[in-house]
């Protein structure tokens, strides 16, 4: 795993990185755990994350490419750099230097890759950060959440669960945190998952009955078709405390994107929870792409994220 370099925010990192999980993969995680009500109604109280494609990268692959030049260009040098970067800063700087034929012996070297991708930042070049894709799954997220997650649109791919096709017996539930310390608000959340859990059997079962006793609504001519006629009437009582997991491909410039709009201070609570969490990951995955954002500590105990260059 690619450790974490400076730009005098160290500390504050280091404490929050314990959050995340990594092992021996090279792939963080920060977890999510499930818990339930006393009536077995699944939840969960904070967002997961697990980063799961990165890229996976061999510049070394352009030796045909430098070789075709005037040797006394010495662009074949550019495979020699003793230096290591993660793959994606790896990629984006092969990118940004073809840019400029910026392969002889005066090029930045890849000791110098945080300044080269300062100067990067600080001129807005951010197609050179187009190149490197990160795909995670998210999970313990609503889909009040997702709503606004899917907006998202350039350099982003979405796959999100279908309530359509999926069967109750996965339904779970995304307590908000603001209920979370609150005797009275958690309880009434609970009381109200268990309902809404119960409401959906109910109804599920009834549309069912009325399937088999040849309702022409509900008629379908392959078994994914029937349950699915139950299933897209059943989830029109499921609130948006319902969990939505998803996958979410999207560039490093587009990641940039999504953590400062939805790691903002000003952003709602839980989708800036989702969107720090991705920032950890992302931040030690490649320290290089992600490096210059500073935490923020909020009056509510909870982080965001900012940088001198946004909107790259």
């Amino acid at each position: 795993m690619v450790e974490v370099v400076g730009n005098g925010e160290n500390e504050e990192f280091a404490k929050l990185r314990e959050l995340v999980e990594a092992g021996e993969s090279g792939y963080p995680s920060v977890l999510s755990t499930p818990r339930a009500t006393a009536l077995g109604t699944p939840y969960l109280q904070s967002p997961g994350v697990a980063l799961i494609a990165k890229p996976q990268v061999n510049v070394g692959n352009i030796a045909g490419f430098l070789g075709g030049f005037a040797p006394e260009l010495q662009f074949m040098q550019y495979l020699d750099d003793p230096t290591e970067l993660p793959p994606g800063a790896d990629l984006c700087k092969a990118a940004g230097q073809l840019c400029y034929a910026s392969f002889a012996p005066k090029r930045t070297l890849n000791a110098d890759a945080e300044r080269y991708f300062a100067n990067i930042r600080e001129h807005g070049h951010g197609s050179v950060l187009e190149h490197a894709n990160f795909t995670f799954v998210f999970y313990g997220v609503s889909r009040s959440v997702t709503h606004e997650l899917v907006r998202h649109r350039a350099g982003v791919g979405v796959s999100q669960i279908s309530q359509r096709y999926v069967s109750g017996r996965v339904l779970r539930f995304v307590e908000r945190p603001e209920y979370q310390d609150d005797k009275e608000l958690h309880a009434a959340f609970e009381r109200r998952i268990d309902a809404a859990a119960a409401e959906y059997s109910r109804i599920a079962e009834r549309l069912l009955e009325l399937q088999k006793s040849g309702s022409e609504i509900l008629s379908a001519d392959a078994r994914t078709d029937l349950r699915k006629k139950v299933q897209q009437a059943a989830r029109s009582v499921l609130p948006n405390e319902t969990e939505a997991p998803l996958v979410v491909t999207a560039n490093a410039r587009a990641w940039r994107h999504i953590l400062e709009m939805r790691a903002n201070p000003h952003a709602e609570t839980e989708i800036r929870a989702l969107a720090f969490r991705a920032y950890l990951c992302l931040r030690v995955v490649d320290p290089i792409l992600f490096g210059d954002y500073r935490i923020t500590a909020l009056p509510d105990g909870t982080h965001g994220v900012e940088t001198d260059t946004p909107k790259v």
